[in-house]
């Protein structure tokens, strides 16, 4: 069954379990960077020199949004459950890892996550590669059939394939223009908590 098993669960920071806020077309214009390119990939293709300036700015902009983050609906009920249960929690985002730490501050979700499994884009290659769900199942000793990868981008559903983990597309207007590259498809947390609450035996404790 989907969800039978699956103790290693893998978040997406931002526009899953918070409110979308990244304009990102809008970024990459105050950047100087080509609208119609993912920002980090534009940046890996230019001399550090260059780079770094435009990185620093970036992890400013960021910065400031993350003391405007709000949890998205049923975030924290549904970590709520899944600490009780005895779930390993991650994070694996192409923020920085200080923004991902304000963010959950700010929202009110980072005591269900361990600063060791919180992953910033300069802690592992940054998704779309799963080095970073493949670092987190190998420190929790789960492998990819007891894992969960949730997110709302093209990135987080790619990483999570790549990885051969269970990976949920979290789109709040049910649009999902890459649902081929998901095996759930919800508006919010609060629905895979739902889905994952109905599955039977899906997060009950193993006798002794």
């Amino acid at each position: 069954m989907v969800w039978t098993n699956r103790k290693a669960w893998v978040f997406d920071m931002d526009g899953t379990l918070t409110h979308a806020v990244h304009d990102f077309t809008a970024i990459k214009r105050a950047l100087g960077l080509p609208t119609d390119k993912p920002i980090l990939e534009s940046l890996q293709k230019m001399a550090p020199e260059e780079a770094a300036p435009i990185e620093k700015h970036l992890a400013d902009i960021e910065y400031d949004l993350a003391g405007r983050a709000e949890a998205a609906p049923g975030s924290f009920d549904f970590l709520t459950r899944l600490q009780a249960a005895g779930c390993r929690l991650g994070i694996l985002t192409r923020n920085t890892r200080r923004n991902a730490l304000r963010t959950l501050e700010v929202c009110g979700l980072k005591p269900f996550f361990d600063d060791d499994w919180i992953l910033g884009r300069e802690d592992r290659r940054p998704k779309p590669s799963p080095e970073g769900i493949h670092h987190l199942l190998g420190a929790w000793s789960h492998t990819p059939d007891q894992a969960v990868m949730i997110g709302d981008a093209i990135f987080d559903l790619q990483a999570g394939r790549a990885a051969g983990v269970l990976t949920v597309y979290v789109d709040p207007d049910a649009a999902y223009p890459h649902r081929a590259l998901a095996d759930v498809c919800v508006r919010s947390p609060r629905e895979v908590e739902h889905l994952w609450r109905q599955a039977p035996a899906a997060h009950s404790t193993p006798s002794a």
